[in-house]
């Protein structure tokens, strides 16, 4: 950095001194340039200061402020040398409005207070007086390039107060207007948030992921970000930042990847989804030692009993340790054991036992090591009451501190209920954003213990939790329709986590009043590939929304339905029959007729499909669909329609081979 600003130094600093030599010999207009040289000694001196102090200068306003310096001073030289001319003729013919020294000796002062304000604002936290700096005359044109030029130079030169309070400027700034949120990316203020993310107090952390978020709002900020290496500093936070932070984070990780996609496989490389579904399993699942670190002076209960498998243990210990679970809480409090939670600790014990071989001992995999772990339990020895009633429960049977931090071992347990809440909703945004189109970040999901997770989560946990996770598993579920190995494997029919999760999705769907049905139908309609040929328990609740429900929710329903009845389901007979039973067919009916356009189509298409696969149906030719199908080939807007345009005729004319025309009342 000071070789490059001597570089920028060098020629302005070298102007002035030629003004100054060229004052001297002036032979008109003396004394104004006795009062261009006196300023630009002044100027000159600043400049050497500058230059003496480059490893310090931020370099951005240090370019600008530079540039039109230099300016100033060619202009300067140019007027003085003209006031040289010694000669009669020389004077006459050489003309210097009598504006141009003023208005030159303006600039010079200009020049001379803007050089000031950048040593000022370039100094250090403790050579920097505490009043106001102001903003310099270059700042009359664009008064908030300044302020932000400020701002970043505390952030690089400030003291750790100084430079938290400079994040939540820039924060305020970012907020306010997306052309703030460019000047302050294009004029270098990236590096240093993320650097006061790496080494700065809770609060200033805070401020400048909250700044990072906010900054990434389009697709060409995002990757200048990611360039800078906010991948790496997030990954680290969230494996062992203070949870408020990673709050932040997570959600910070949210709007990136929800702005650019493109970021979803560079977080996925630092290992960002394993460490956001930790944060999610902690306290959710009783058993999630896939996410923690075992320490030869700290295990948790739940590592020790996964590690050994039970394989190498005597008699005796194995009881103590089925006596001692017994005892443990259930992690979503003090309530009897739902369906749901025996369905997720049967999972666990079943996937211990697949995982194992008889005399080999189970090591599941870890992250890297936290080196703090020890220290922890005595800095949070003072934790809310009310999140450490399951603590002294635990407490009460083990000898030994029991730790369910996941891949942070920080005395996430302490933490207060609210902002474990907060973390558990912020986790499922982020992953919501990254499993969006994205194969492998949804392999990465479903191969760890997520689909449980948010299983559990849509039964038990707070609102905004429930929705994010209702939303990530219809963002997964969309992955795995079009991937068929994503589909077989994580959500195959005999899989207890697939079941857990089909199962809360169809309790949501049942009772139709949440803001989460949308997604949840969503979801049931993009795993419609996967369930057996006895399974059609999930179309009567979807029939059920055709009836009078918001057309958003209708829709929804209808297009779900026409994944289950499409050619493509293998199953598409026994579908079409299940829709047929529930009472589809007028519903269908009236949708076609009366249904508002966006309604109208999907809803035709189904008919034709159960009009294709089930064509013999008496409660078809009772409902007299041949009629609709009829009535739909005259409505230009139905027939021209790409989807509907090859499968209407089709359906039509199955329709009549197998139902007469008399025997719907055409005579």
């Amino acid at each position: 950095m000071a070789a490059i600003v001597k570089e920028i130094l060098a020629r302005p600093i070298q102007l002035a001194d030629q003004v100054t030599k060229a004052a001297d010999d002036a032979h008109s207009f003396k004394q104004d340039c006795m009062e261009l040289k006196a300023k630009t000694e002044k100027l000159a001196a600043l400049l050497r200061q500058a230059a003496r102090a480059g490893n310090d200068l931020y370099e951005r306003p240090t370019r600008r402020i530079i540039d039109d310096t230099e300016q100033v001073l060619d202009k300067a030289l140019t007027l003085v040398i003209k006031c040289r001319a010694n000669g009669i003729m020389k004077r006459v013919f050489t003309i210097i409005p009598a504006a141009a020294f003023r208005k030159t000796s303006t600039q010079l002062e200009n020049s001379i207070g803007d050089v000031s304000w950048l040593l000022r604002v370039s100094a250090s936290a403790d050579d920097r007086d505490d009043e106001y700096l102001g903003l310099p005359p270059i700042a009359a044109n664009e008064p908030i390039l300044c302020l932000i030029w400020e701002q970043v130079a505390i952030l690089y030169t400030g003291s750790m107060e100084e430079r938290s309070d400079a994040a939540a400027s820039l924060v305020s700034l970012a907020r306010d207007n997306d052309r703030y949120g460019n000047l302050i990316i294009e004029e270098g203020g990236v590096a240093p948030l993320l650097k006061l993310i790496k080494e700065g107090r809770m609060e200033g952390q805070e401020h400048a992921a909250r700044a990072i978020g906010l900054l990434g709002r389009d697709p060409e900020s995002v990757e200048q970000i990611v360039n800078a290496g906010v991948c790496n500093v997030f990954a680290k936070i969230l494996k062992e930042g203070h949870m408020k932070v990673q709050v932040v984070v997570a959600w910070a990780v949210s709007e990136l990847a929800g702005n650019h996609p493109k970021c979803q496989d560079h977080f996925a490389q630092n290992n960002a989804i394993r460490l956001l579904v930790s944060h999610l399993a902690f306290e959710t699942i009783q058993e999630h030692s896939k996410y923690a670190i075992a320490t030869k002076q700290q295990m948790s209960i739940h590592s020790v009993v996964m590690a050994s498998n039970n394989n190498q243990e005597s008699n005796t210990n194995k009881k103590e340790n089925k006596e001692e679970s017994s005892h443990m809480s259930h992690p979503m409090g003090n309530q009897s054991p739902s369906q749901m939670h025996n369905l997720v600790t049967n999972t666990m014990a079943m996937r211990s036992n697949s995982n194992s071989t008889p005399g080999q001992t189970k090591q599941p995999p870890l992250p890297p090591q936290n080196n703090q772990a020890g220290s922890q339990h005595s800095h949070h020895g003072k934790g809310n009451q009310n999140s450490g009633n399951a603590k002294q429960q635990i407490h009460q049977h083990y000898n030994t501190p029991v730790s369910l931090a996941g891949a942070s071992i920080k005395g996430r347990e302490f933490e207060d209920p609210a902002t474990k809440a907060e973390m558990k909703a912020m986790a499922a945004r982020a992953l919501w954003q990254l499993s969006k189109g994205n194969v492998a970040v949804c392999r990465s999901i479903t191969e760890s213990r997520a689909l449980l997770c948010f299983a559990v989560l849509l039964e038990k946990g707070p609102e905004d939790v429930q929705s994010y996770s209702a939303m990530a598993l219809m963002e997964i579920t969309a992955v795995a329709e079009q991937n068929s190995d994503l589909r077989r494997s994580a959500f195959k029919p005999t899989s207890p986590a697939a079941k857990a999760v089909v199962e809360q999705l169809l309790k949501i769907i049942e009772k139709a009043d949440s803001e989460l049905l949308t997604p949840c139908v969503k979801a049931i309609g993009n795993l419609a590939r996967t369930f057996r040929a006895t399974e059609t328990r999930m179309i009567g609740p979807l029939v059920k929304l055709l009836d009078e429900r918001e057309p958003e929710v209708t829709m929804e329903a209808v297009i779900a339905l026409n994944k289950f009845a499409c050619t493509e389901n293998f199953l598409h007979v026994n579908h079409c029959k299940a829709i047929i039973d529930g009472g589809g067919t007028k519903h269908l009916i009236q949708l076609v007729y009366f249904g508002e356009q966006m309604i109208q189509i999907p809803a035709l298409i189904l008919l034709c499909y159960i009009a294709l696969h089930v064509p013999d149906s008496e409660v078809l030719a009772q409902e007299e669909v041949l009629i609709v199908l009829e009535w739909s080939t005259k409505q230009a807007h139905l027939a021209e329609e790409l989807s509907v345009d090859a499968l209407l005729p089709e359906a039509k004319s199955r329709l009549e081979l197998y139902q007469s025309r008399g025997s719907r009342g055409f005579h």
